[in-house]
């Protein structure tokens, strides 16, 4: 796999999880869900259990395709018996599709279905880019989103993919290191403490978009402000191996 190629996948990825996690903030469920790893093959898609109906809907706009959001029995249950009453899933589930929709840019959806979750996602087959990501509580499997988006053409489908997604806004970050702490010596924190991190001083901080690890670099000063100059685009490669360190 070439070094394009592999930072083409990972920016679609990223764009997809990023939708993903906009739909899973609006999912009706009683702890926060969280997105999984990305899947691309419609064939390896991964339902939560027992899953008896998805949401899908059109996408038209500066991105055209197709949105779909399998959820759980649980939730599905959650919305049939309401405080307020029996509420309908399509349209209690819209906001999440169109939450999702907006981080793609000017996007709207439409005509949003109720389908069985296998017939929903072979509908998306053949078409075009798609990329699905499980939603997560805990350990428990409690959605999947799946994204399909029409290309223009048929000749250079991961490049087209990505002019489609040319102009999406996306959260980049730069992470110095991390650390665990427990509970009670998150309270004990106070002004002038030190927290040490995982992470040597000379080593590079890497640079993340919605997540994903694509870069390394140094920290550096421009204009009184932080910036990272890049010394390392990492590809698909790269980041199995710091995934398996």
């Amino acid at each position: 796999m070439s070094t394009d190629t592999s930072q083409d996948t990972q920016t679609v990825n990223a764009v997809v999880t990023a939708a993903a996690r906009a739909a899973a903030a609006l999912v009706p469920a009683t702890v926060e869900l969280v997105p999984g790893a990305p899947v691309s093959d419609p064939d390896s898609v991964p339902l939560p259990p027992g899953a008896p109906s998805a949401v899908a809907a059109g996408l038209s706009g500066e991105v055209s395709g197709d949105i779909v959001l399998v959820v759980s029995a649980e939730v599905v249950e959650a919305l049939n018996n309401s405080p307020v009453g029996r509420m309908d899933v399509a349209a209690a589930l819209r906001p999440a599709l169109e939450a999702a929709a907006a981080t793609l840019g000017r996007v709207r959806i439409a005509s949003e279905r109720i389908e069985e979750p296998v017939a929903a996602l072979d509908g998306m087959r053949d078409k075009g880019m798609f990329v699905a990501v499980p939603l997560m509580a805990g350990t428990e499997h409690q959605a999947t989103f799946a994204l399909q988006v029409t290309l223009p053409t048929a000749a250079t489908p991961t490049r087209g993919s990505l002019d489609l997604l040319r102009h999406v806004a996306m959260e980049v970050t730069v992470e110095i290191g991390r650390t665990r702490m427990t509970v009670q010596e998150l309270l004990s924190l106070h002004p002038g403490e030190v927290v040490e991190l995982d992470r040597a001083a000379s080593a590079p901080a890497d640079l993340l978009v919605n997540g994903t690890l694509i870069a390394r670099g140094e920290v550096v000063v421009v204009d009184e402000d932080f910036g990272l100059r890049i010394s390392e685009i990492v590809t698909d490669a790269a980041a199995q191996e710091i995934g398996a360190a």
